[in-house]
């Protein structure tokens, strides 16, 4: 233990004397790609935080229609805990593996056809610190939280369109997945009052678009026993008798309340071997895949994880990103240590401090903010039941009732609009998706996308 410490110590010390110049940089190619990369991908680094302590690494991919205008999105992964690497190789991003021509030893890659580049410029951050190449400079600035990596957010923005000024002026969108429904509104809450405080450079700030998020930690988790009878998991006797003896309450319930465990044991019976990320894929051991488990889909998850640790840990994928040498030890796509799940308590690097966003979101109302919630129907990790229930508690009007909307002729889910002065939110469902939902329905994630940008900041005759 003490020689662990003496490392860290030196570790330190030595970040400290480090060269920090070449901040950032513009990536020309990447191994693994044939040639030029056709879109304009920078990388570099952001220090945020009392000296600038933390050193945020980020990807940044200019939209490929029209950067000039297009709408800039700063996308927050979720875990917390997993690099923006993650979602740029293999979910949003330009970039994709080329399954059926790569091994570890010769990952190559293609073209992603529904990056979400192609509508407007995005940036994927390393947030909180300690994930994917981001690092903090002492023992102290390694310590974060929910309301830490919110400030460090708007921090890190406001740092890069000081240095990036010909994006001050497009409408900027905070964005994000799963754990960060806690605190991307919290983001842009933070950026709408700096502006009203006279706070430079003036944001032009229009709203959020979160997927599959968690707003409210009790909601959420809550709301899996009633999602679980929408989709057939429990009969109606099981849920019947569950929410009766459990008062509606299935998590932080009552220890001596024998009847709501007993009845709880009975949904557990009948999910426990159920895939929460989508309840139609098969549930399986990532690390020691049975071969009923080796269908496509999950080949392909296997295979994503396996090549992007192989191929992020390439040192001339690192240097063709302009990473700091010396930093990190080894790169991995999610920091387990920082990774919440129901009941996790804090650790020594990370508290979950923000119960819930719900008031955030309550203050937004009186901005001039658009909201967009996407949820995958077949998504148990955060359902869109308990969605449904929080945005019900915001008492907003109705403006357009509930609908299905279409891609290529065919449902591809179903919407509802609500309004209050200058703000509005769509809450929008994708047919067959899960949790991640542009991995399962990757077209029909970027079309959802691109028609409300588009609906609110600029008009496009492509759709």
């Amino acid at each position: 233990m003490e020689s662990k410490y003496i490392t860290l110590s030196f570790f330190i010390f030595f970040l400290h004397f480090i060269t920090l110049s070449n901040s950032k940089s513009i990536v020309k190619n990447l191994p693994g790609f044939d040639g030029d990369l056709p879109f304009t991908l920078e990388t570099g680094y952001i220090g945020v935080g009392e000296g600038e302590e933390v050193q945020v690494f980020y990807y940044f991919v200019e939209s490929e229609r029209n950067p000039s205008e297009d709408p800039l999105l700063l996308y927050l992964t979720g875990g917390p805990g997993t690099s923006g690497l993650y979602p740029f190789l293999y979910q949003i991003g330009p970039l994709s593996f080329n399954f059926e021509n790569s091994w570890k030893n010769n990952i190559t890659l293609e073209l992603n056809p529904n990056s979400w580049s192609k509508a407007a410029n995005v940036i994927l951050i390393d947030l909180p610190v300690g994930v994917g190449f981001s690092y903090a400079k002492t023992w102290e600035a390694s310590r974060s939280s929910d309301s830490i990596v919110a400030l460090q957010s708007n921090e890190f923005l406001r740092k890069w369109l000081a240095e990036n000024p010909r994006f001050v002026s497009n409408p900027l969108y905070i964005s994000g997945i799963s754990y960060m429904g806690i605190i991307v509104p919290k983001v842009a809450l933070e950026i709408y009052n700096d502006n009203e405080r006279g706070n430079k450079p003036q944001l032009n700030i229009k709203g959020c678009l979160i997927v599959s998020p968690l707003t409210d930690k009790f909601i959420d988790f809550n709301s899996r026993i009633e999602a679980a009878h929408r989709l057939a998991l429990i009969s109606d006797d099981i849920y019947k008798a569950t929410k009766e003896t459990c008062h509606g309450k299935y998590i932080h319930n009552d220890p001596e309340n024998i009847l709501c465990a007993n009845n709880l044991e009975r949904v557990d019976e009948c999910t426990n071997r159920i895939n929460f990320s989508n309840i139609l894929e098969p549930l399986c051991d990532e690390t020691n895949m049975k071969p009923t488990c080796r269908v496509t889909f999950f080949l392909k998850c296997e295979a994503a994880n396996i090549f992007v640790d192989a191929w992020t840990n390439n040192k001339d994928v690192q240097k063709a990103l302009n990473v700091r040498e010396g930093i990190i030890d080894k790169w991995e796509y999610t920091n387990t240590s920082i990774r919440y799940y129901l009941d996790k308590e804090d650790t020594i690097y990370y508290s979950y401090n923000v119960f819930s966003s719900i008031a955030d979101h309550q203050q937004l109302l009186a901005k001039d903010c658009q909201v967009l919630i996407i949820c995958g129907d077949h998504d148990m990790t955060f359902p869109y039941v308990g969605t449904e229930k929080w945005i019900t508690s915001l008492n907003l009007s109705i403006e357009s009732q509930w609908e299905p909307w279409f891609v290529r002729k065919q449902v591809a889910g179903y919407q509802m609009t609500y309004a209050q002065s200058r703000y509005s939110l769509k809450f929008t469902t994708i047919k067959g998706a899960g949790h991640s939902v542009a991995l399962y329905k990757p077209e029909e994630a970027f079309v959802m996308m691109d028609r409300w940008l588009a609906s609110h900041t600029y008009s496009s005759s492509s759709l």
